[in-house]
């Protein structure tokens, strides 16, 4: 089929690609990808706009995820609310306050049920920013999927399910590295069986950044974390050419338009080399893929509306860098939760740069420029120096221990603060081009009132359910977790008899500790 002949508007004909002879003889879509992982990039599709969403109830998340699915988003992205991620119920007394508040609270395969309702799951991609407590929700996820009569080798998706950078930037660990290691190595042997399709690991530069990482940091330590997980795989038996295909990333873009895609195509280009150094022939191993996110640490409580200009911008770097998939933040989260204008707003701006910019008739179109190839470059060598001590620490799971990571993050967020207190840096609207302000309008809130309801939803279900199944189940979770096998088919076991999160949770504390 011949190709559409695509033009300005002036109807000069945009080629494919551009390339200089004498120096810029890499092509798109061929070893080591710094140009791009697919030969056509945008022009054979644009990327996946996986807005981020989640809060409340499942019910009401589930109102969100209609809304976002009607106004042309094409993959979904669920936010878990902070009792979720480490692995307590509602009801329980740390919960309290926290329930719904910075992402929907799910507290067993029902809520699941309610959060996915009128949705098939086979017909979209799923994203859910979980890591301690991934492989029960990716549990309740298949069983849902299984519930609906979805073919689960047909089944996409992601899992962050990326630990590592929870103990060096976020907190929300659970158990020691060792064991929560191995939960993520079990989902990643299940899957390449039961659910092939789907992303394991979701190796996470995004949080690191939030942190106060610098770009080089953040595309340093994650890359060290891939390793790592890479290794671990390796050591379960697991062959890098399958399984490397079904690890993906996860970025932030923030505000330096210019290094953050420097920063995207150096990633690639690392990628590739350690993936081949660690034995992958095959070109669908050795390609890193990521999705984006808008940096929401740069979002700005004052002047709330100069944030959908900080987004735009932050959001054309990452598709000029060749991203996979985008969320744009909303311009009010400075301030709360998403507003529905907000949200609306994000995914305008990823469609307006998508159909009306012009950016995607080309792969790559920055190559060739002096700049762009020089920063490309010095981000890659600056990032390797990093790599290589953590190598010389023995991996990137002895300078978690050793607290390397977290210095560095903690020295480079402290001299980014002390630049915009000084006015080194500016920020408009908070250092520079300040004005007076009266308090924000249509804020949105979250119920507190909300846990007592998931309480009682909790109460009827422990009333309703086969409890003499649930307990079997979980005593058997709790001999397998003693022992070596693999946990997946017995979380999954727990979580269809409508054992709670809390209680699947409780069983690993008991086993592996808290850390």
């Amino acid at each position: 089929m011949a190709c559409k002949k695509i033009s300005t508007t002036s109807g000069i004909e945009i080629k494919e690609v551009y390339t200089e002879p004498s120096d810029m003889n890499e092509l798109p879509g061929e070893f080591p990808f710094t140009r791009g992982i697919q030969k056509d990039m945008y022009r054979g599709k644009p990327w996946t706009m996986r807005q981020y969403a989640g809060f409340s109830t499942a019910e009401e998340s589930n109102k969100r995820y209609h809304y976002l699915l009607s106004q042309g988003t094409n993959g979904l992205s669920v936010a878990f609310d902070l009792p979720t991620q480490i692995g307590y119920d509602s009801d329980h007394a740390l919960a309290e306050g926290e329930v719904g508040k910075v992402g929907v609270a799910i507290d067993s395969l029902k809520d699941m049920e309610a959060l996915f309702d009128g949705i098939r799951l086979q017909d979209i991609t799923t994203s859910m920013t979980i890591n301690a407590t991934a492989p029960i929700l990716l549990a309740m996820y298949i069983a849902l999927a299984k519930k609906q009569g979805a073919d689960l080798k047909q089944l996409s998706g992601t899992i962050q399910n990326d630990i590592l950078k929870e103990y060096a930037a976020r907190g929300t660990y659970i158990y020691p590295p060792a064991p929560s290691m191995r939960l993520i190595t079990d989902v990643f042997e299940y899957c390449s069986a039961e659910v092939p399709k789907w992303n394991t690991i979701s190796v996470s530069g995004y949080h690191i950044r939030e942190a106060g990482a610098t770009a080089v940091q953040e595309l340093a330590f994650t890359l060290a974390n891939g390793k790592a997980y890479l290794k671990a795989a390796m050591e379960k038996g697991l062959d890098i050419n399958v399984f490397a295909k079904r690890i993906s990333f996860f970025f932030n873009c923030h505000s330096n338009f210019f290094e953050e895609i420097a920063k995207f195509r150096a990633a690639r280009r690392m990628w590739a080399h350690i993936t081949q150094n660690l034995g992958a022939t095959d070109t669908g191993a050795q390609k890193l893929r990521f999705h984006t996110q808008t940096a929401g640490s740069t979002l700005t409580a004052q002047q709330p509306l100069n944030n959908i200009i900080r987004v735009s911008n932050q959001a054309m770097a990452a598709v000029l860098g060749g991203t996979q998939s985008l969320h744009t933040n909303g311009y009010d989260e400075a301030l709360s939760l998403p507003t529905e204008a907000a949200a609306k707003i994000a995914l305008r701006t990823q469609q307006i740069i998508a159909f009306e910019s012009g950016v995607t008739d080309t792969v790559d179109p920055l190559a060739g420029s002096y700049f762009i190839e020089a920063l490309t470059n010095e981000v890659e060598a600056a990032a390797w120096m990093y790599i290589d001590k953590i190598d010389a620490m023995g991996g990137a799971v002895k300078a978690v221990e050793q607290d390397y990571i977290q210095q560095e993050i903690a020295a480079s967020a402290y001299r980014y603060q002390q630049e915009i207190e000084t006015g080194e840096k500016v920020i408009v609207g908070v250092n520079k081009f300040t004005q007076q302000e009266s308090s924000p309008q249509n804020v949105f809130r979250v119920n507190d009132a909300i846990r007592y309801s998931q309480s009682e939803k909790i109460s009827t279900l422990k009333k309703e359910r086969n409890n003499f199944v649930v307990k079997n189940n979980l005593d058997l979770l709790q001999k397998a977790a003693s022992g070596t096998e693999n946990l997946m088919p017995f979380i999954v076991t727990s979580v269809e008899s409508y054992a709670t999160l809390g209680e699947i949770a409780d069983v690993l504390r008991n086993v592996f500790g808290e850390y």
